[in-house]
């Protein structure tokens, strides 16, 4: 498994964490366990903010909390001077809870409802991004209500077919996010957007998908964005300040990944927008980001317990371990590949393949499907997932009735606890018993 940030083997021969050993940090909090690297997610956003600068514009990264997020996760957020993108009334409330600031919040969805937009301008979150025409109506309607004016971007696909997963492709022709680029009517709900009086009509936004590893595929979507603003400026006169790119910037998982380093796509897609800048002299001032896996993904690590080893007559050896598709759900759901390690032994080179699998009734409960582990695993070992820091916790869910695991942050040899472990008695506090 490769080994990122603080990760090391220490003097015992384990794998160590921010300072701290797996296995006690597995004892001490149980497995599963979400263990986040600190450390690596502050220096990944302090590379982020050194190469996302310009001198011809101001640039904003706002990070993307359905990556991965927790109010302790938000106020590192804040401490670090980014914003933050949200995608519901949940993740809004969560940053309002934690006293983020609203002023740096920026909101997401294809299907806003009435109550999370009526959230969001009563908070006076930034801006609202808008997806469609039917939120146009319901923005315009709330801010009448309050008497109220929204900042808001408009997202637009620019058509880009990103090499990636198709069920995180965001961008494309069929796409459920955004306005097409070339829908005949875009200029009309431009002009709408410009022309409203409770819209401050900021600019665009668009994402193009997610796990993407060129650069060349930010760009191609900029070009097409640049060349749409010039044509707004030349036939209606209107001019559009700000762009945000959204994220999508790969990271590694397993050994065929070659992601280029972040700070490197960074200065790239800085450098091209400045080129825009000067070739189209339209008035830009604003290019933004919203990363959100490559700021936490490498800085996960999820710890499990081996409860079984398994040889099939079919000649598959299944590592059985004690949380599954409820904890880490990617592998189901976009066949996801990860490496692992047993945190005792992680240096071991006699390994086997082996299936990691998960204790939930599904035979599609596999965590990595033809991975290596060392052949002297055994029942009670610990074994380590690397990269699992974005789109596990946030997507876990209680599938058999299980429990969320604990996340914890590690730092400097200390774990501090970002979200308990959840009990028996939490998976029924919401059940409500009736007459049969």
């Amino acid at each position: 498994m490769k080994l990122f940030g603080t990760s090391k083997i220490n003097e015992k021969g384990n794998l160590s964490i921010g300072g701290v050993d797996a296995l006690n940090l597995a004892k001490e909090f149980k497995t599963p366990l979400y263990v986040m690297d600190q450390e690596l997610i502050e220096t990944t956003i302090d590379k982020m903010k050194h190469a996302f600068h310009s001198t011809r514009f101001k640039t904003r990264i706002a990070y993307a909390g359905k990556a991965f997020l927790t109010t302790g996760m938000i106020k590192l957020v804040e401490s670090k001077g980014l914003d933050l993108d949200v995608v519901s009334g949940g993740e809004l409330y969560t940053a309002y809870k934690a006293g983020f600031p609203m002023k740096r919040v920026h909101l997401h969805g294809n299907n806003k409802l009435i109550n999370e937009i009526e959230m969001a301008v009563e908070y006076g979150i930034d801006t609202i991004v808008v997806d469609n025409e039917d939120e146009i109506s319901k923005i315009e309607k709330v801010c009448l209500e309050k008497g109220k004016k929204q900042a808001v971007l408009l997202r637009i696909d620019p058509g880009i077919e990103a090499h990636t997963h198709h069920y995180i492709k965001t961008s494309g022709l069929t796409s459920k996010f955004g306005i097409s680029l070339f829908q005949e009517n875009l200029i009309d709900i431009v002009k709408r957007l410009n022309d409203s009086p409770y819209i401050d009509f900021k600019g665009f936004h668009t994402h193009i998908g997610s796990q993407i590893f060129q650069s060349k595929f930010f760009i191609f979507a900029l070009e097409e964005i640049f060349k749409y603003l010039d044509k707004l400026k030349k036939e209606l006169g209107i001019i559009i300040h700000t762009v945000n790119m959204g994220g999508g910037f790969g990271v590694y998982y397993k050994e065929e990944d070659d992601p280029k380093p972040i700070e490197d796509v960074l200065s790239e897609i800085i450098t091209y927008t400045e080129a825009m800048e000067i070739k189209y002299q339209i008035g830009f001032k604003e290019l933004c980001i919203e990363p959100g896996r490559s700021i936490v993904g490498n800085a996960g690590t999820t710890l499990y317990e081996v409860g079984g080893i398994k040889e099939t007559v079919g000649g598959k050896t299944y590592v059985f371990i004690d949380g599954g598709m409820s904890d880490n759900i990617r592998t189901a759901l976009y066949q996801a590949e990860y490496e692992a390690c047993v945190v005792n032994n992680p240096n071991d080179t006699d390994t086997r393949e082996i299936t990691l699998a998960g204790k939930l009734c599904e035979s599609g409960d596999i965590i990595i499907n033809k991975g290596k582990l060392p052949k002297s695993t055994k029942i009670g070992d610990i074994v380590a997932v690397g990269t699992t820091g974005a789109y596990c916790y946030t997507m876990s869910s209680h599938y058999n009735r299980m429990v969320t695991p604990a996340v914890v942050f590690v730092k400097d040899g200390k774990a501090k606890v970002a979200v308990r472990r959840e009990n028996y008695e939490d998976l029924i506090k919401n059940d409500e018993i009736f007459e049969l």
